[in-house]
């Protein structure tokens, strides 16, 4: 972004010691690919995290829902509702998956699928609803959930921000029939790359498994058997698998993430105390009945001011900055005319400044006192 000296980065993984010991030990045991014990352990580990029965490491975010709209069994012709405001992940899974991706609008305050936009497009062909975290704040889980069974249609949960937020004291990832996460550098936690599709349902998570895996059961499953094991492939599978790598350096950020929420969290309050009530800015809304994790801080920049006119001021102070997330709809990839005002203005009016878990007072302070001095 920016070559500043002592710029301050929009985003940073905290890693050290314990993550390098992590990967150590995955060298010196001679297993490096995916499906292994570190993703075994992983698996187990991130399951409990998401308040599920069952895990899946994947290779990143993106297969994960491609993978759950697969054992979902979607097919050409449905039609999945999915929350607009969302990185493009989510409707090229849709797309992916041979089905018709339909976008609804958003809320003001939380941007996650408004349940009445999404009601309103449901038609003989809709099967299911893909809802999105934003920002890691999950949404209406509650009104999406009676909806679908009220409709008959699976409720699918793109946590990919989410990872240790919670809505009604439900963790992120329970609150759907499936749940993918992401692991990508800016999230809460990390390896760089890396996803997880997690459910109750070990049916869909065991056809899942065999699908990230080429289409046969991985070979972590047959080490023990006596006989020579000749796997049968009864479909096309993928190579989805995250490598052991990978899962190591996670199941070492699982032990860090309550202080790792903690630290954003406290990021997020100084935020909020120093940038509430400036002229031309506001901030974002953290719903009482949810724990946000703060993947993102994503202020609104009001009109008249330009939000990309105070972007380039704030990079021009080594402030690191960036749009917030897509208006999924506006994009050329879906072909659409539609227009989904919330959505749109979000996407027009969003700027995310520094979230991390190493944000010093100093730095937030320097970020503060940055967008004071860019709008003014």
């Amino acid at each position: 972004m920016t070559d500043h000296p002592g710029s301050i980065a929009l985003g940073q993984p905290t890693v050290g010691d314990a993550e390098l010991a992590a990967v150590a030990e995955v060298l010196r045991s001679g297993w490096l690919s995916g499906a292994g014990p570190a993703c075994a352990t992983f698996e187990e580990r991130f399951a409990a995290v998401a308040g599920t029965r069952h895990a899946l490491a994947t290779a990143n975010c993106g297969s994960a829902l491609f993978l759950g709209l697969r054992v979902l069994d979607v097919r050409p012709g449905d039609e999945v509702i999915v929350g607009d405001y969302t990185f493009p992940a989510t409707g090229h899974a849709v797309l992916q998956a041979g089905a018709t991706p339909v976008f609804a609008d958003v809320r003001p305050d939380s941007w996650s699928a408004d349940p009445a936009a999404v009601e309103a497009l449901i038609t003989p062909r809709t099967v299911g609803i893909l809802a999105v975290d934003v920002a890691g704040q999950p949404g209406e889980f509650a009104e999406y959930r009676a909806i679908a069974d009220r409709r008959g249609l699976w409720l699918f949960e793109d946590a990919a921000c989410a990872a240790g937020a919670r809505y009604r004291d439900r963790p992120a990832g329970s609150l759907g029939d499936l749940a993918a996460f992401s692991f990508h550098g800016r999230k809460g936690i990390t390896a760089g790359e890396g996803g997880a599709l997690v459910s109750d349902r070990a049916d869909l998570i065991e056809r899942a498994r065999t699908l990230h895996s080429y289409g046969i059961e991985p070979a972590l499953r047959r080490e023990h058997e006596t006989a020579l094991p000749i796997p049968a492939f009864h479909e096309a599978g993928y190579n989805f698998r995250m490598s052991e790598v990978q899962a190591a350096i996670l199941t070492v950020q699982l032990d860090r993430l309550p202080a790792l929420l903690a630290a954003r969290r406290s990021v997020a309050r100084r935020y909020h105390a120093g940038l509430a009530g400036l002229d031309g800015v506001r901030t974002p809304v953290a719903l009482p009945d949810r724990e946000h994790p703060w993947q993102s801080y994503l202020l609104t920049i009001e009109p008249p001011l330009s939000r990309d006119a105070v972007a380039l001021r704030l990079r021009a102070q080594g402030v690191q900055c960036n749009f917030g997330t897509y208006a999924s709809h506006l994009q050329p990839v879906y072909g659409l005319r539609q227009r989904l005002p919330v959505s749109a203005e979000a996407f027009a009016r969003h700027l995310a400044i520094p979230m991390h878990a190493n944000l010093t007072d100093v730095q937030v302070d320097r970020v503060i006192a940055a967008v004071g001095d860019a709008i003014d």
